[in-house]
């Protein structure tokens, strides 16, 4: 690669190699080292079995029931969080561009969740919130006479949805935030001229002019929520049995639990292909959603 400076060419390849270098081998060595492994028998309590297992690993993952249901609790934790962070973050967004008594305050707390690291949260939402015995959710149902649910047993899945997208949605406000700010006052005011009532200039001018920035929200998010860990480790353990286990926490399971090494790195190579079919998938949309 090469710049014209000052009427010559000057080459910035060798400025931009050890960057970029460095980069291939911290993404090359580790996917490497994983594709190797995934075609090896290698169980950490039995070191002794070792050798070349061929496609074995990934015929035993792919035909255990355990990866069905990891996957479809992937997508529907994903799907989910996805749909709550969103509908949440274009709603704080409308209303907080909005100009009212202590709106910098309301705004500070509206985001405040977003810096709370994942494990501190689920502590805090399994400790205090929705504990079935000491937590606020089940005072409060005591205090209205019913009885209190224990989430983590009964709905497992949804409570980690619930965390997750009490994490998330100040993102989606904070980005929808400053793109419902970039839009031009006159387009508003001219609308409200011509009879247009507050849905009507939600629907068809607040929305629309939203469209990109929830593409970039949606495909941020989604690359992340493919990998969510913590909020599950510290509340569910991916139980009851496997109703809150998702694909990265079913990887974690043959890893450290099973000392499945092969089988565990088996589960990654998928997981990979799958993450890059929905990068690809996603970039493709929000360029599409950018050229208009």
């Amino acid at each position: 690669m090469a710049r014209k400076k000052s009427g010559r060419e000057v080459n910035t390849l060798p400025l931009m190699a050890p960057a970029v270098g460095s980069l291939l081998i911290w993404m090359i060595v580790p996917l490497a080292m994983t594709i190797w492994f995934s075609f090896q028998r290698y169980n950490l309590l039995n070191p002794t079995i070792s050798g070349w297992a061929g496609w074995n690993n990934y015929y035993f993952l792919l035909t255990d029931p355990a990866l069905t249901t990891a996957m479809v609790n992937t997508l529907i934790l994903v799907g989910s969080v996805l749909a709550i962070t969103v509908t949440l973050g274009v709603l704080f967004a409308v209303l907080f561009d909005q100009v009212f008594i202590g709106r910098s305050v309301a705004r500070l707390l509206v985001i405040a969740p977003f810096f709370v690291m994942p494990t501190v949260s689920a502590l805090i939402w399994k400790n205090m919130l929705m504990h079935p015995v000491n937590g606020v959710f089940a005072w409060m149902a005591r205090s209205l006479g019913f009885e209190p649910v224990d989430f983590f047993a009964d709905m497992p899945l949804a409570s980690i949805v619930i965390i997750v997208a009490w994490q998330w949605t100040p993102f989606a406000t904070l980005i929808l935030l400053t793109a419902i700010q970039s839009l031009d006052d006159e387009q508003k005011e001219a609308a409200r001229i011509d009879g247009a009532g507050p849905l009507a200039l939600f629907f068809f001018i607040i929305l629309p002019h939203l469209g990109r920035a929830i593409s970039i929200v949606v495909m941020i998010q989604m690359i992340f929520f493919l990998t969510i860990f913590a909020e599950i480790f510290v509340t569910t353990s991916g139980g009851p049995g496997l109703a809150s286990t998702n694909l990265a926490y079913l990887i974690y399971i043959r890893a450290l639990l099973e000392f499945d090494v092969g089988g565990a790195s088996a589960g990654g190579v998928i997981a990979i292909i799958l993450a890059n079919i929905v990068a690809i998938f996603l970039v493709r949309t929000v360029a599409r959603n950018l050229d208009q």
